[in-house]
């Protein structure tokens, strides 16, 4: 999948290439005046069009020359970059390309820069929390600005209907988004501003427009919009992936990490019983037999498959007593546990029909345990995902060559197992798909 970016300036091209870079594709920027290369692996292109400063109608004549070249090119997604600070020609710009796209397109406004202190409420842009107007970027001689409120932005320079989604709406999550959108598609409205002040609510609504068919859907944005919509359009056009999350912990915040795992990724997880795995017994192989059969199963409607002893509810087990009944030590019992968990994983690698693209372990004692099983003789490492998780691959064993990420159990806030899940993601359709 391509990806084309229109871009009033220089650095912002480079900005929005960058993200979409970091996303999985191949980016190059085009500086004005240049032509769009189109023997090249590029699947993202940039093509500034120097139009900040320059009348309307100049910025038209650019806009729709950079349109034509990247269809040509073979862009199935077009972005309008704008500056974070709203100077420019935002909605002159975006008529031209809703104008040659076609009714079927609408135009998605989201303002926001949360990682450079640009956020959007109520309409009104903040930079640092104060608004625009109030800074010395109101002062440009070249264009001042004099207004904060985004949507009145949009009105006063477009000729289209213009409307506004609330924080309200965004807080409540994609569905809501999701639903929000199509009201405003269903009552003719073509550019849709709508508020954000996380990058979260920004991937949210992302996934809400990429989720409506039939639209072709315009992110105009400084840059995380695109990024975003980018990489979850050209998600929807690689066929199903498959990973694997096995996690041992039972902290609290490995169940908040988990839980928002399963709701981004819609995942139905493996709950395998501790109580089960927790012996020297009989219950032990039936239990691995019994997770083993539900996980294969799960893993063919599912691309993330989870497999775990946290299920809601779980009790932290006392070893102490459970060791006293059967005569072992509790170290025994822990590792019965571990092992229970990575031999779960391992049979699914085995008997599954499907390639599995990447594999996540919280905690390493899951994460020993697993090579142990798979007889893997190393962990080749490559990144760093996030502090104190490791990127890499499996060397030797069943495993051979699957990417892995590794993470200790108390790492991170709640956001990191999903993050973990994404980078994997990104890798896969880096390497195959998107170049």
């Amino acid at each position: 999948m391509k990806i084309g970016i229109i871009a009033d300036d220089l650095t912002g091209a480079n900005a929005t290439g960058v993200r979409l870079a970091k996303n999985g594709f191949m980016s190059a920027t085009v500086v004005f005046g240049g032509e769009v290369p189109l023997n090249s692996d590029f699947t993202s292109i940039s093509i500034d069009t120097d139009s900040r400063y320059c009348s309307p109608s100049n910025a038209e004549e650019r806009v729709l020359k950079a349109y034509e070249q990247l269809t040509i090119w073979g862009a199935s997604v077009i972005g309008k970059r704008i500056d974070s600070t709203v100077r420019g020609n935002l909605g002159v710009e975006t008529d031209v390309l809703l104008n040659a796209i076609g009714g079927n397109s609408v135009a998605v406004v989201v303002a926001s820069y949360p990682d450079s202190g640009r956020v959007v409420s109520g309409g009104y842009l903040l930079v640092n929390g104060v608004p625009v107007e109030a800074t010395d970027v109101a002062k440009d001689p070249m264009n001042p600005i004099s207004i904060s409120h985004v949507p009145t932005i949009m009105e006063n320079q477009s000729q289209l209907p213009v409307c506004h989604v609330g924080l309200g709406t965004v807080l409540k999550g994609k569905e809501a988004i999701q639903l929000q959108l199509m009201k405003q598609i269903e009552a003719m409205n073509r550019i849709i501003v709508v508020d954000a002040v996380t990058n979260e609510e920004i991937d949210n609504i992302a996934e809400a427009m990429a989720s409506i068919d039939g639209i072709h859907f315009i992110p105009v944005d400084p840059g995380p919009l695109s990024a975003s919509f980018g990489r979850m359009k050209a998600h929807q056009h690689v066929q199903t992936n498959k990973f694997i999350v096995t996690v041992g912990s039972i902290t609290p915040l490995t169940g908040r990490q988990l839980n928002y795992l399963i709701d981004k990724k819609n995942a139905d997880p493996v709950y395998v019983r501790a109580s089960a795995l927790a012996s020297v017994s009989s219950s032990w192989e039936k239990e691995i037999d019994r997770a083993t059969e539900e996980a294969l199963n799960k893993l063919e409607a599912q691309e993330v498959l989870i497999i775990t002893t946290y299920a809601p509810g779980t009790e932290k087990l006392n070893l102490a007593d459970i060791a006293l009944k059967e005569g072992v030590t509790e170290e025994k019992l822990a590792k019965r546990l571990t092992e229970g968990l990575a031999r779960v994983t391992n049979n699914v690698v085995q008997q599954t029909k499907h390639q599995i693209d990447g594999t996540f372990s919280s905690g390493g004692d899951v994460t020993a345990a697993i090579c142990a099983v798979s007889d893997a003789a190393a962990i080749g490492l490559q990144d760093e995902v996030i502090p104190l998780a490791a990127y890499g691959h499996f060397i030797g064993g069943t495993f051979d060559g699957i990417p892995v990420i590794t993470k200790g159990g108390m790492v991170g806030d709640k956001y990191s197992i999903y993050k973990c899940v994404r980078f994997l993601t990104n890798k896969k359709e880096e390497g195959s798909v998107l170049i």
